[in-house]
């Protein structure tokens, strides 16, 4: 009899932990981060390697359209004297193609703009729009390639490494 009543109330003090633990949303912490992808680069096009590479930073088939309105105000064809875009290779990751774009003033990255990335599914979407801004602003402040992946984003943050260094050799940094 005792072992029977040891168990039931394992069982439920079980329960109440399981029921009881609540966990954290993670939508509006994307929604944060993906508004300070502006200040620094912007995301533009998809994943679906379509070819969504244009230069103004405007969206292609994405739904980050808002991501034209970079603060930057060198995206486009070169507003500044020695303002340029440089484009780095399409990397091929597991879930999809990144590719980085970068505005050049002066031996400087003044911002960072991703043309590609994984987005095929919405697992994939989610995890592209924490980690690029995150991985555009470190860019913006280290002036290299030598930056830290994103946690949860490792292939995303391994093609962006790789195509943000060839977009470096490209410039000449």
């Amino acid at each position: 009899m005792g072992r029977i009543i040891a168990w039931a109330s394992t069982t439920v003090t079980m329960l109440v932990l399981l029921f009881g633990y609540h966990t954290s949303t993670s939508s509006t912490v994307a929604g944060q981060v993906a508004d300070t992808v502006i200040s620094s680069g912007t995301v533009a096009g998809s994943g679906s390697g379509s070819g969504a590479t244009t230069s103004g930073g405007t969206s292609g088939s994405s739904g980050s359209s808002s991501a034209g309105s970079s603060g930057s105000g060198s995206s486009g064809s070169g507003s500044s004297g020695s303002a340029s875009q440089v484009t780095g290779d399409t990397v091929q990751t597991r879930y999809g193609p990144v590719q980085v774009q970068l505005s050049v003033n002066g031996g400087t990255i003044d911002s960072v703009s991703v043309l590609q990335y994984p987005s095929g599914d919405p697992r994939s979407s989610q995890i592209s729009t924490y980690a690029l801004p995150v991985l555009a602003d470190e860019t913006v402040s280290a002036q290299s390639a030598s930056i830290d992946m994103v946690s949860g984003a490792t292939f995303t943050s391994a093609g962006y490494v790789q195509s943000l260094q060839s977009a470096l050799d490209q410039a000449g940094l």
